[in-house]
């Protein structure tokens, strides 16, 4: 019984009207949008995950809540990412652009509110050199 809690997502009701539903959000869905804005920062090269995550990447099956840890509690959404950035960026600079869009991309896609966006860096990534 243990067993079937784990396949239980976590969700989140974010709208309830009696008279039409209620709209309901997993936490993966708040980590994969979490993962993608952070991507779409320059001077991100990838998010950062464990081994199992790098080995399915590699198989070419893409988890996109990879590096991506949310918490939610009430309403508030607290953000951790791991990432691998490109040599040559600011550190201080991207994180900062990471933070505004993540927070950005959370709060504007689900209305829930977004309290704290965390980053390690778990590697810088230089140019392959062909």
């Amino acid at each position: 019984m243990a067993e079937n809690k784990k396949d239980v997502r976590d969700t989140y009701t974010i709208y309830d009207d009696q008279t039409i539903g209620k709209v309901q959000i997993a936490d993966e869905v708040v980590a994969i949008i979490a993962g993608l804005a952070a991507t779409e920062v320059e001077g991100v090269a990838s998010m950062a995950g464990n081994i199992t995550n790098e080995l399915v990447g590699k198989l070419g099956m893409k988890n996109l809540s990879k590096g991506v840890k949310v918490d939610v509690l009430e309403g508030v959404v607290c953000v951790d990412l791991s990432l691998n950035l490109s040599y040559g960026f600011s550190i201080p600079q991207t994180c900062k652009k990471v933070q505004e869009k993540v927070k950005a991309a959370i709060e504007n896609m689900t209305g829930l509110q977004v309290s704290d966006v965390n980053i390690s860096i778990a590697s810088v990534e230089l140019e392959e050199v062909k």
